[in-house]
């Protein structure tokens, strides 16, 4: 039998009761919801629900295995495939470029990269999911033969089949497997802004500053790279470079403006660090080739002066116990609010076969590459939280395995160049590595390189797509504003009057008003194992349109987001470089709004029935939103950051045409309390035949929390609609709420 402790799945066996039965070559194992049947004939598993429907089947003699020398070490190339159904939809396997929501008809190197984040785990719309448990490369492929998993190196086939009914039953199951996702700040839900990079701690202190006297909201700012210094003294967890003198003032004056500040760091270190002598004494350090290249900054490198720089065995516990120790004195220290884990795939250059060939703690680097980031991620995670519990752990990661969810980590989709394609490529790429159970995904806003865009912010093409980039950036779990080769700050856009600049000021703004509805999914996603980005699949999976559709999906439960990813208000003329912008004429999107539900409007208020394509206006200011009949959701007031504001007056927009119930939830919005039960809840329930709304009594309690509120009633139509400005006194009731059960009656 052969002894393999998962580095994904953390889930203790547990007793389960099931019946066995022989029937012919067939031994078939019963438990409540299932029914697998090997076939001690041909060797095939096949897996069934309890009244006989076929679920999935291993392909007969799907399963091989050939002898494999890994770096010395007598092993094997190991594949299972299966058979599929061949209209069969089946989605995740990780964030790709590729602009696939259906992940059939497909082959995929498995090697975790800067823009592909890889989780070998699908599932079906036939409510079950595959987890294949092995981090070598492996190669996934889907054709007219069927279905598999091929992986370099393994001492057995091993493999996890779930039940779960539906898209979030799939989840839970994933998640009840390899963990739970731990609740984020509040302040992580706000808008964030960095660039590549602020060069002195003069400039990212004014960032703040400016977006304050502007009066746009901001909670965060990020610095990126070489606040250590050259490249020999890369990721040195110190302020070594002479722009940043007084790093703990820094970090003050940020939060004296109250905003917080998360900090680049890497998998990697040069060789003059403090980190890379003592890990190097050790032989923690992995031998090839990483980014960066040369020890000056210069572009392209100078190889004459390689960098030296090296990449941790983050596999090692020790080698992640020294991690922690330089990071938590040399940064942690300072009061910094959050990780930016960079590179934490890690960047392999060269990709020569000897370089899988490095001995890692868990053996060679072939054998466990994949859940590099997952050892990486964790390895500060699990470290900060052991430190202390006042602040909630917050890491936004550029790559991710199986379980990284419950380390509060959140992925970001690479380096990726600013196109419209790519813009729409992220789309698919979040729902569908939210469907490998990981919640928390987000991308650069505007995209990271803007080489397609040689004017840069003088291109009015640019302007717009950043302008779509950061509405759908505003519907994502994290709204960040980021990248390279030229500033990304508001003002960049010109000021208040120029379309660019209040296009953005009115999402941003949006934003923060959905704060009560997005922290209450985020707690949705904690507590019952929800996701926040939402392929249509997982909603309407009876509606066989919504399968394939990868430019739309739902945000939370309520909210249909479908972003704009065509330019519309630029105009081409001949022998001019660059076009000119027009607004002359309003140009519309086609939305697919699913069956099964009645949907309004979210900017007018008008009903309309689903099952059905409409057309929308789509102005630079406006994306399409809609909201579900049923939906209930709260709005907060007006602020300049997460937490300026006591949510006492929150407005409670009823969406009638279905019963409907929301649960508000709030807590003292970071530290660890949460987990020991200290939070609240209300819940509002909707009776659509009674058109009546029972705003229940409050559970639980937090320091801090409010006693008395009003809660402004909102019922939606034409007339109510965010676009028309104030609500009809006919469809708007205010309640005085002290945590009493109450009615309204409309």
């Amino acid at each position: 039998m052969i002894e393999n402790e998962s580095l994904s799945v953390i889930k203790v066996p547990e007793k389960t009761t099931f019946s066995v039965k022989l029937e012919g070559d067939e031994l078939q194992l019963a438990t409540r919801e299932l029914l697998v049947v090997f076939n001690q004939k041909n060797g095939q598993l096949s897996y069934k629900t309890s009244n006989q429907n076929t679920l999935l089947k291993e392909k007969i003699s799907g399963t091989s295995f050939k002898p494999f020398n890994d770096a010395g070490s007598q092993t094997h190339n190991v594949t299972q495939a299966f058979d599929l159904e061949k209209d069969e939809s089946i989605y995740g396997l990780g964030s790709q470029q590729q602009g696939k929501m259906v992940q059939r008809n497909l082959k995929l190197n498995m090697v975790q990269g800067n823009t592909d984040d890889y989780v070998p785990f699908f599932q079906s719309i036939k409510g079950y999911g595959i987890f294949w448990d092995n981090y070598s490369p492996t190669v996934f492929e889907d054709n007219v033969s069927g279905t598999s998993f091929q992986s370099e190196v393994g001492e057995g086939v091993d493999y996890y089949f779930m039940y779960g009914g539906n898209a979030d039953g799939v989840i839970a199951k994933m998640r009840d497997l390899t963990g739970q996702a731990p609740m984020f700040p509040l302040w992580t839900y706000g808008f964030w802004q960095s660039k590549e990079r602020y060069k002195s701690q003069n400039e990212l202190v004014d960032v703040v500053k400016k977006y304050r006297e502007l009066g746009v909201p901001l909670d965060g700012i990020i610095q990126d790279w070489q606040y250590w210094g050259n490249n020999y003294l890369w990721n040195g967890m110190e302020f070594l470079n002479g722009e940043f003198p007084n790093p703990k003032k820094m970090v003050d004056d940020v939060h004296a403006l109250n905003a917080k500040m998360i900090i680049s760091i890497w998998s990697s270190f040069g060789p003059h660090t403090k980190p890379y002598r003592e890990m190097e004494k050790q032989n923690m350090l992995l031998d090839f080739e990483t980014w960066p290249q040369a020890g000056t900054d210069t572009w392209p490198p100078n190889m004459d002066y390689p960098s030296g720089v090296r990449v941790y065995d983050a596999y090692n516990p020790a080698a992640r116990d020294i991690y922690w120790k330089y990071l938590k004195k040399g940064i942690f220290s300072l009061g910094m609010d959050g990780w930016w884990m960079d590179s934490t795939e890690p960047d392999h250059l060269s990709f020569k076969p000897e370089d899988f060939d490095n001995k890692t703690f868990l053996g060679s680097f072939r054998k466990v590459r994949n859940a590099y980031p997952l050892m990486t991620v964790g390895g500060v995670a699990q470290r900060q939280k052991a430190d202390s519990e006042a602040k909630r752990v917050f890491i936004l990661t550029r790559s991710a395995f199986a379980g990284q969810q419950r380390f509060g980590a959140n992925t970001w989709s690479g380096d990726v160049t600013a196109s419209w394609q790519a813009l729409e490529n992220q789309i698919s790429a979040g729902l569908n590595f939210s469907l490998t159970g990981i919640p928390y995904w987000n991308s650069d806003i505007g995209g990271f390189f803007l080489s397609k865009f040689p004017a840069k912010l003088n291109d009015p093409e640019y302007r717009e797509l950043y302008v779509r980039w950061l509405q759908f950036g505003a519907f994502c779990p994290m709204m960040r504003s980021h990248g390279a080769d030229a500033p990304r700050e508001i003002y960049q856009f010109g000021s208040k009057g120029d379309k660019a600049y209040d296009a953005i000021e009115k999402f941003i703004h949006l934003r923060y008003r959905l704060l009560p509805y997005i922290y209450s999914t985020s707690w949705d996603v904690t507590a019952k194992q929800s996701s926040m980005m939402r392929a249509l699949m997982m909603d309407f999976a009876e509606d066989k349109k919504v399968l394939n559709i990868d430019n739309q999906y739902m945000f939370g439960k309520a909210i249909l987001v479908a972003p704009v990813t065509q330019p519309m208000y630029i105009r081409a003329s001949q022998g001019v470089k660059i076009p000119s912008e027009d607004f002359s004429t309003i140009k519309s999107k086609e939305i697919y709004l699913p069956q099964g539900a009645g949907w309004y409007d979210f900017w007018t208020g008008e009903k309309i029935n689903g099952g059905k394509k409409v057309s929308k206006g789509t102005p630079i200011d406006i994306i399409p939103l809609y909201v579900r009949s049923g939906s209930i959701i709260p709005l907060g007031p007006k602020v300049q950051y997460a937490t300026e504001k006591d949510w006492d007056n929150l407005e409670i927009r009823v969406y009638p045409g279905a019963n409907g119930s929301f649960t508000l939830y709030e807590d003292e919005n970071d530290n660890y309390n949460y987990e020991k039960g200290v939070y609240s809840t209300i819940t509002f329930d909707w009776d659509d035949e009674k058109r009546t709304l029972v705003i229940d009594n409050r559970k639980g309690s937090f320091p801090g929390m409010l006693r008395s509120r009003k809660f402004n009633i909102v019922m939606v139509d034409k007339e109510t609609a965010l676009g028309n400005g104030k609500a009809a006194s006919s469809f708007e009731k205010t309640v005085s709420y002290s945590g009493k059960k109450s009615v309204v009656k409309f």
